[in-house]
């Protein structure tokens, strides 16, 4: 079976940071989280992924083509970004900030209701009508979160490519709309790709995990609690891991790693 995504060599340097070379494989509906310290390189490689930086080596290919023979608007239609920093500079009404997802369908007589749809299944149904750059930090990550949704709403086996996408959040809702994100991806056939920094929503809402540390890939895993070593190396802090029916809870503990007997 062809790969939905494939990496090969991949390395890229971006001031400062540089990362690779990586090669990876990624088949169509998996849902990865990608960890690691600040600066180990998280971001630049969802955004390498994302053809918004070209490599400095290597090669990616995206449903058995080169990543970058797609057109943008080819490309628009399987694939959906989701930034770190995602500020609009007018004031734009909510609605037109999610219908933005869908300039790649023009004409399609169904925006409007997938719209609506997109913001209730983001809990932003409640905005319609607002102007963005009216809302909370928080608010605008679920608008944006909508548009998302909105842009890969008709099509399948596609690409969902977020970066600390519930970072601005509450817990409860963050738990909650993560659960949402993920349904929306398994229902299409979506894969999910996430940069995170919170262990639990990776461990409980995603099946495989790229350690990333100082541009490395320290280990490509499954999100299992055996992968517990693995994390406490990543960031170099002792945790201790609780599980129940519900899912599972890491916790830093107090100590240097070298404490640890």
């Amino acid at each position: 079976m062809t790969a939905l995504l494939t990496l090969q060599d991949v390395r890229v340097a971006l001031g400062a940071t540089a990362i690779g070379p990586l090669s990876l494989r990624v088949d169509a509906g998996e849902r990865i989280a990608i960890l690691g310290p600040s600066g180990a390189g998280k971001s630049t490689l969802l955004r390498l992924i994302a053809r918004e930086l070209r490599p400095g080596g290597g090669s990616l290919h995206f449903a058995g083509q080169p990543l970058a023979s797609w057109s943008p608007a080819e490309l628009a239609r399987r694939r959906a970004v989701l930034p770190q920093q995602h500020g609009v500079a007018f004031g734009l009404p909510v609605e037109l900030v999610v219908a933005l997802g869908r300039v790649a369908r023009q004409g399609d007589g169904r925006q409007d209701a997938i719209v609506r749809e997109a913001l209730m299944h983001a809990q932003a149904e409640h905005l319609h009508g607002r102007r963005f750059d009216t809302l909370s930090g928080g608010e605008q990550a679920r608008v944006q979160l909508a548009r998302v949704l909105a842009q890969a709403w008709d099509s399948r086996d596609g690409l969902l490519l977020v970066d600390e996408p519930v970072a601005a959040l509450d817990p409860g809702l963050s738990v909650s709309l993560m659960a949402a994100m993920s349904a929306f991806a398994q229902a299409r056939g979506h894969t999910l790709i996430a940069v995170l920094h919170d262990l639990n929503l990776a461990m409980n809402h995603f099946d495989r995990l790229w350690l990333m540390k100082a541009g490395r890939l320290l280990a490509d895993c499954d999100a299992l609690p055996a992968t517990l070593p693995l994390l406490e190396q990543l960031y170099d802090t002792r945790l201790r891991m609780l599980k129940d029916e519900h899912g599972l809870a890491i916790l830093p503990m107090l100590g240097a790693m070298e404490a640890r007997t």
